[in-house]
């Protein structure tokens, strides 16, 4: 293997930072704009150098997935069924948009762990009780969370739950701009990334050279 080889840092696949988009599967009271701001979120995940993760659902996620691979991203979805049988026939759920989808077979509680801890970050926008376990879940694991602000209620109601909740956490942030949240969330992601392990650095059997 080669010297230039082993030192190009760029082919380790952890640099990638995955984002999940966290959102309601149906958006009818969401308000008029929020399809588009959940594609606007997807374009801008895969545009600032991430990949998107979604729960495999339709609504919200799926049209951030839309966004992510109308400027060829990389989607990834992690379903709570256990096949693509179950996911499309029992779920009801779609398999478009998205590169890998990944079958839990869980159900919807345990995929949403599985969903965030899977991500470095997650991005909430319009939601329901689904959602706020996502939310809830991403603040225990410590994961950066942004919440997009927007016609829809859950900005607010989380903003009460953190209020009343009396636990105050450093990696929450609300914005109304899709472009800024994602460069918000990212520049905090990053603050927790550690060095690559480099082959230049170790031996063949993973000790560190001095």
């Amino acid at each position: 293997m080669s010297e230039e080889l082993l030192q190009n840092t760029d082919k380790h696949g952890h640099k990638k930072i995955k984002i999940c988009i966290s959102g309601a599967a149906e958006t009818g009271f969401c308000g008029p704009n929020a399809l588009e701001l959940a594609k606007g979120l997807g374009r801008e995940i895969v545009s600032q150098g991430c990949i998107l993760v979604t729960g495999a659902t339709t609504g919200f996620p799926l049209w951030s997935a839309m966004g992510a691979k109308e400027v060829g991203g990389i989607s990834i979805g992690l379903s709570p069924a256990i096949s693509e049988k179950e996911h499309v026939q029992t779920y009801k759920l779609p398999i478009d948009y998205m590169d890998l989808i990944i079958y839990t077979g869980f159900g919807y509680p345990m995929r949403d762990i599985l969903l965030v801890r899977s991500s470095d970050a997650l991005i909430i926008g319009c939601g329901r009780i689904g959602t706020i376990h996502e939310f809830t879940v991403a603040f225990e694991d410590g994961k950066p969370i942004g919440i997009l602000e927007g016609e829809w209620d859950m900005a607010g109601e989380l903003r009460d739950i953190l209020e009343k909740g009396h636990r105050p956490n450093a990696k929450i942030i609300f914005d109304k701009d899709p472009k800024n949240l994602v460069k918000r969330l990212i520049e905090m992601v990053k603050k927790d990334k550690i060095e690559e392990f480099s082959l230049t650095k170790h031996a063949p059997d993973g000790t560190e050279l001095k």
